[in-house]
């Protein structure tokens, strides 16, 4: 062969095989084109569906702050009502509960709480024969309220010692004649739980009180992950974990009340073990100063979203300072992520992009290379919302969350129909914003889980091999949720040893191989043409 038509030769299967890898490959991952990773999902961020046993010690469980309820007067038949849902005189005189019926509990201890109202007040009494209102903007002791339980019948006290009373007037006040039985009187009632939905550190820590919190936390962190996971993971072909924090690792290891110091001792331990075995890490704020969605993996207290607050953002923004000093350096971490599924509904999208902007400036103080991801919004928001925002310039990374469930649409869906969803509507959306030549695309949550209730287990594997073949075209790549669950089709450990994830068959494996031979048959070409 001619020396000039073997160099152009060689000099174009370079160009091929450097631009395809180029196109499937992530800054900073050592041996792998993208991101295949697996969330460390209720380890440092409790979620009590995830792991229900450790909450089972707590007196009263089923009082836990955020629980919402609702009291009926046995004597007039009526429900509390606090009018307006909130910021006037509190009545026992509904037929019928809804919202202004309905009172989001502040757990104190194990037999005393305060209420919250539907618009945030709480219930307030300021002295024997007080008539109850909801008119107090924070709780102190005259929003404090004992519960005696006797079954579903309860008796409400002040701190004065006086029982609470359903007036004839439809009045509730504090002046009860001394001890009530549990007889159909005045002064008792029968409470409804409507909702017991937060199981998270707050609901944890506060339940159990800060001593017993913290030997069940510190069992928990020290067994739930440990090193051999991380040697399972990269036995199974995983390069990546994000790793769901609180923004209270920034305080620990004396965090505020009623948090418990200890994760930041275990995130360092999750960095070492990566390191030792080739794993890189995606910290991930999950959950943030006043919550950025009022559910219980941002440790909401009672549903609330306070997050957007100028106050809470700047704290946010010191925590992702406090990450970026502490981990830029170490060669184990691939990314940041700012905050973790804001919800569209409380957080505008002018705030959020403000403050991606403001923690992008931070993470590039520590690092021109780690990654700094961003989430989308949850609820009614666009995705290209994020792709318009001109977060930063570089190594920027937007993060979705594809599931087959939470949503009434995929209510009625089929196996198969489950299935082609992923190969019609999600590949075309991850098509667009792959074209869109803005941040690069993660799919940071999704899971090998349906509405289908009689799934087979090779239902389960066609719907496992559809995400894992759609979502490899991510061009960041994807995260499963989670590593360990409970319940068992969301946890990836049971998956992959009951064969019903087959990492295997992964298209990216095949494609990073195909790119190997390629620069390999690229190398050997030019070697021999000019010898």
């Amino acid at each position: 062969m001619e020396p000039t038509f073997s160099k152009w030769v060689c000099a174009f299967l370079l160009c091929c095989w450097l631009n395809f890898s180029k196109g499937y490959s992530v800054e900073g991952l050592r041996g792998d084109s993208k991101v295949k990773a697996v969330n460390l999902g209720g380890w440092l961020v409790v979620e009590g569906w995830i792991k229900p046993s450790l909450f089972d010690g707590i007196p009263n469980g089923d009082m836990l702050d955020g629980t919402e309820v609702q009291f009926k007067s046995v004597t007039l038949q009526k429900f509390v009502s606090a009018e307006n849902g909130g910021g006037m005189d509190v009545t026992v005189s509904r037929d019928v509960a809804s919202s202004w019926e309905s009172f989001k509990l502040w757990r104190v201890s194990e037999s005393e709480f305060q209420f919250r109202t539907s618009q945030g007040q709480f219930l307030t009494c300021d002295g024997v024969g007080c008539s109850i209102s909801a008119t107090a903007e924070s709780p102190s002791t005259s929003e404090t309220f004992f519960i005696e339980r006797n079954n579903s019948r309860v008796h409400i006290k002040v701190k004065s010692g006086a029982y609470l009373q359903a007036t004839i007037g439809n009045q509730l006040t504090g002046d009860y004649p001394g001890t009530p039985g549990w007889d159909d009187n005045e002064a008792t009632f029968e409470m409804m739980i409507v909702a017991n939905n937060l199981h998270g550190d707050y609901q944890l820590a506060n339940g159990y009180g800060h001593n017993d919190a913290k030997k069940v936390l510190q069992r928990h962190r020290n067994t739930f992950i440990t090193t051999e996971d991380f040697h399972f993971l990269y036995r199974h072909g995983i390069n990546t974990v994000r790793i769901p924090v609180g923004w209270w690792i920034a305080s620990d290891p004396n965090p505020p009340a009623p948090f418990i110091g200890g994760t930041l001792e275990a995130l360092d331990n999750a960095f070492s073990w990566a390191q030792a075995y080739n794993i890189e890490c995606i910290i991930d704020l999950h959950a943030a100063p006043g919550s950025q969605n009022g559910m219980e993996h941002s440790a909401s207290r009672d549903g609330f979203t306070g997050w957007p607050s100028p106050d809470y953002i700047s704290q946010t923004l010191d925590v992702i300072d406090f990450l970026a000093s502490r981990y830029a350096k170490h060669p184990a971490l691939l990314g940041i992520e700012l905050l973790n599924e804001p919800s569209a509904a409380t957080v505008p999208l002018d705030t959020l992009v403000s403050y991606y902007k403001q923690g992008y400036q931070i993470v590039r103080k520590y690092s021109s290379t780690a990654h700094v991801i961003i989430c989308q919004r949850i609820g009614n928001a666009d995705p290209l919302e994020l792709y318009q925002a001109n977060i930063g310039s570089h190594n920027i990374v937007v993060d979705l969350h594809f599931y087959n469930l939470f949503d009434p649409f995929y209510i009625n869906m089929s196996a198969v129909d489950n299935i082609q969803f992923i190969y019609k509507s999600r590949e075309d959306q991850l098509r667009a914003l792959n074209s869109t030549n803005g941040p690069l695309v993660f799919i940071g949550e999704w899971v090998n889980e349906w509405n289908v209730t009689n799934g087979s287990q090779t239902d389960y594997q066609e719907f496992g091999k559809a995400q894992l073949e759609v979502y490899d075209s991510a061009s960041f790549g994807w995260a499963y949720w989670t590593l360990k669950n409970d319940r068992k089709h969301w946890d990836f450990e049971w998956n992959i040893r009951n064969n019903y994830l087959q990492l295997g068959n992964s298209p990216n494996k095949k494609i990073f191989n195909s790119l190997t031979l390629l620069g390999l048959t690229c190398a050997w070409f030019c070697m021999h043409s000019l010898l």
